[in-house]
């Protein structure tokens, strides 16, 4: 099992910024408190994905210098579903979803020493997730959310169970925002995941840093 701190974890949206943009809204936001990213790139080809992964990872060129940015942060790397970009890139880890690779698969590809993360819904989801080699569970969406057309809710409740079932970490996620993270207290969550809440800040750093924050009082 791969420690890995769930805290406040970053799942980026890239459709809301050019390049430029978007690569310096990370920098902010991994500068204010975001403990691990995952660049979910759904509708890029593998060429685009793997370029836009080695710019997050490795930095990028402004007038000449380089602003680097998850990895001088110490902030890992995870890549959305594709294993071929992770393994590309030089990614912490991958994650993927119920429709995306199975569990057992990405492991095998990836090897023990990197990260492999998982959704599930159910606990019998989260079990055979943790049985197949997953270090930690995505679970939610706890509210709805503007990233997926069709939002299928979960109960804290759930959250809760899926907690005592697995041994390995799990974060909450699906529309969390500063005003309604509470709804993580006492789960036994070891992080939340956000979207919009750091994406479309007017301010991404000091977002991250409130929801930092907050969650670290909250998830003591």
């Amino acid at each position: 099992m791969n420690p890995v701190d769930l805290k406040l974890y970053l799942v980026t949206d890239s459709g809301y910024y050019d390049e430029k943009r978007f690569l310096d809204m990370v920098e902010k936001a991994c500068r204010g408190g975001v403990t691990l990213l995952q660049l979910r790139e759904k509708n890029r080809g593998g060429r685009e994905y793997l370029r836009l992964a080695q710019a997050v990872k490795d930095g990028f060129l402004v007038d000449f210098l380089t602003v680097e940015i998850t990895d001088p942060a110490g902030v890992p790397l995870i890549i959305d579903d594709r294993v071929d970009v992770a393994l590309a890139c030089g990614a912490a880890g991958v994650h993927v979803g119920q429709t995306d690779l199975p569990v057992w698969a990405a492991r095998q590809l990836m090897g023990p020493d990197k990260i492999v993360g998982a959704t599930a819904k159910t606990v019998p989801q989260a079990l055979e997730a943790y049985e197949q080699g997953a270090d930690y569970l995505g679970v939610g969406a706890l509210f709805p959310t503007e990233t997926k057309v069709n939002t299928v809710l979960t109960s804290i409740d759930t959250l809760k169970d899926i907690v005592k079932a697995v041994p390995i970490g799990v974060v909450g996620i699906g529309g969390l925002d500063e005003s309604n993270v509470d709804i993580l207290t006492g789960s036994g969550a070891q992080g939340g995941a956000v979207v919009r809440a750091i994406v479309k800040a007017q301010d991404p750093e000091q977002a991250a840093r409130r929801l930092r924050e907050k969650l670290d009082a909250i998830l003591k």
